[in-house]
């Protein structure tokens, strides 16, 4: 049986190494992804998202600092900071619902400056 904690590590390792066919294994076509650039729903818009997000994390000087990790029963929760060559994500937090082995529902908000 894959706990929520599972299904998180999975995902954020799979964030971590960029690999778009493993980040969209946690999800379905029933999943929302909640952001501050919209609302996504489905596989596809999903994987939109993911593929914006991995071209502006794929340079070599970006970085992403874990600060927080959680779960709770069918929940997780992450805060974290990153920097980009484009932008500097002061702070970040994603939580996670993950009542199967999937991801569910999940939000994410930030304070995120764009670099000069």
């Amino acid at each position: 049986m894959t706990t929520t904690e599972d299904v998180l590590n999975h995902h954020l390792e799979a964030f971590e190494s960029q690999d778009l066919d493993a980040v969209m294994e946690d999800y379905t076509d029933e999943s929302t992804v909640v952001t501050n650039m919209g609302t996504f729903r489905g596989l596809a818009e999903i994987e939109g998202l993911f593929e914006t997000l991995f071209d502006e994390f794929d340079a070599p000087d970006a970085s992403i600092t874990m600060d927080e990790q959680l779960v709770e029963d069918e929940f997780g929760y992450i805060t974290w900071t990153a920097e980009t060559p484009e932008n500097d994500y002061e702070f970040a937090t994603d939580t996670f619902h993950i009542p199967d082995d999937e991801i569910a529902f999940q939000t994410f908000a930030g304070k995120i400056s764009p670099k000069e």
